[in-house]
């Protein structure tokens, strides 16, 4: 019989994007006139006991005498929270319901801002193990409940011995207590989560880094909201393009790379290109690039690129032909629309399509040489594999038909094959 699966993730750093407590401090300590100070100390306190170098029951008892924190503090806190749960996490919504049973928040945070945030996601109150606070009859917290293991030294170890789970155990973590699980042979493996922070010391002992939640999900064949994890899109940068634009790339979750030229180690594997005005791909590097899926131009690519290739390659082109004066980052968002929505809108080589995002769905896109019949083959298909169509959408130039069709979730895997095999299909992938 095979054994279930229980996914244990942690809450600080990781469910959110942030530390609640020293975010707790700052909304505490708003008028606190040595308020700098303290903010700071809470903060080394807790860098301190997620890099191991300091107890963690030592660092816990420091911080929440420094808060001179009240209920109330704790209200605003949980409406801050709510708006920093980390992207991957709230994208993946529809995977905490569907495993609800295997789902538990462990963290030596506090269930009382902690059930708030998760709750939101399916995940049950009786998964949600924490610390507690201990107030005063006027609601101002003085302490905590010091009997609970996760107030301890190794206490998510110790939670874990107690609850004494039977399963597959997988821990998802930034912090050094979430490493003494795997230390401890009690959990299978440990994917150490850097989507908001990278501890050198704890990512060297993982037994994967996951940058993302969709990472985690694609490397355990679990359903999720996007096909393929951002953090494996390579995205190259060549030559003086603004430290903006490059920030912009690195935000959305893609593996950026800025380089003064096209390096023959890339081509391969890269998924997108932005080059600065003046610079050249050079063809013959260009037919190699298998993966490439889109190419940004700051300027005019006429001369620059071989736009020819590219549209036989289904490469799609925004550039700036007419260098207008508009937001630096214009480009780079097109690019990044295409990428997470398929909109080709503006491109230079293209059918000009904005699309729509549409929940509950699966977007499939296909690119395929214009010659008649090709979406009667498209629909064929998935008339034989007996998908629901939820909505499509076709645009056509000379030379390219660009399809996009958007199914519902339940959908048999074969009819990727059976699309990428239709004569004239130049490119295929699926979205989300």
């Amino acid at each position: 019989m095979q054994q279930k699966n229980i996914y244990i993730i942690d809450f600080d750093s990781t469910f959110t994007q942030v530390e609640a407590l020293d975010e707790l401090a700052r909304i505490s300590l708003k008028k606190h006139p040595e308020k700098e100070a303290i903010f700071k100390k809470i903060e080394d306190l807790t860098n301190l006991a997620m890099e191991g170098k300091l107890s963690f029951s030592e660092s816990l008892a420091q911080r929440v005498k420094l808060l001179d924190a009240t209920e109330d503090h704790l209200k605003q806190l949980i409406k801050h929270l709510k708006k920093k749960v980390s992207s991957s996490f709230s994208r993946n919504a529809a995977f905490f319901k569907k495993h609800a049973d295997q789902v538990l928040i462990v963290s030596g945070g506090f269930k009382e801002f902690i059930t708030p945030v998760v709750s939101q996601y399916h995940i049950k109150k009786e998964n949600i193990y924490a610390n507690t606070f201990v107030t005063t009859g006027d609601g101002r917290i003085i302490d905590y409940d010091h009997a609970n293991p996760l107030s301890e030294e190794g206490g998510k170890v110790k939670l874990m011995q107690l609850l004494n789970l039977e399963g597959d155990l997988y821990g998802i973590g930034d912090g050094y207590s979430d490493f003494q699980l795997r230390e401890s042979g009690m959990i299978k493996k440990f994917y150490a989560f850097t989507e908001n922070i990278s501890r050198e010391s704890i990512v060297s002992r993982a037994d994967h880094v996951t940058p993302s939640f969709d990472e985690f999900l694609y490397v355990n064949n679990l359903p999720r909201a996007i096909s393929y994890p951002k953090n494996r899109i390579l995205c190259l940068i060549i030559g003086e393009v603004s430290k903006e634009s490059i920030e912009l790339l690195k935000k959305d979750g893609y593996s950026v790379r800025h380089k003064s030229t096209f390096e023959e180690k890339y081509v391969k594997d890269v998924h997108m290109v932005l080059m600065a005005d003046g610079e050249k791909l050079d063809p013959e590097k260009l037919k190699l690039a298998v993966k490439l899926k889109t190419i940004g131009y700051l300027g005019n690519s006429r001369n620059k690129l071989d736009i020819q290739t590219c549209t036989d390659m289904g490469i799609v082109i925004f550039d700036d032909p007419k260098n207008n004066p508009r937001d630096i980052n214009f480009i780079p968002k097109r690019m990044m629309d295409f990428m997470n929505k398929g909109t080709t809108y503006l491109s230079h080589n293209f059918p000009n399509l904005q699309l729509p995002l549409i929940d509950k769905s699966h977007r499939l896109i296909h690119v395929h040489r214009n010659v008649p019949g090709i979406m009667a083959q498209i629909n064929t298909v998935f008339a034989k594999h007996n998908i629901n169509i939820v909505g499509q959408f076709l645009m056509t130039n000379a030379t390219i038909g660009y399809a996009i069709t958007d199914i519902n979730a339940e959908y048999d895997k074969a009819v990727f094959k059976s699309l990428k095999k239709i004569e004239q299909t130049i490119k295929f992938r699926v979205l989300y």
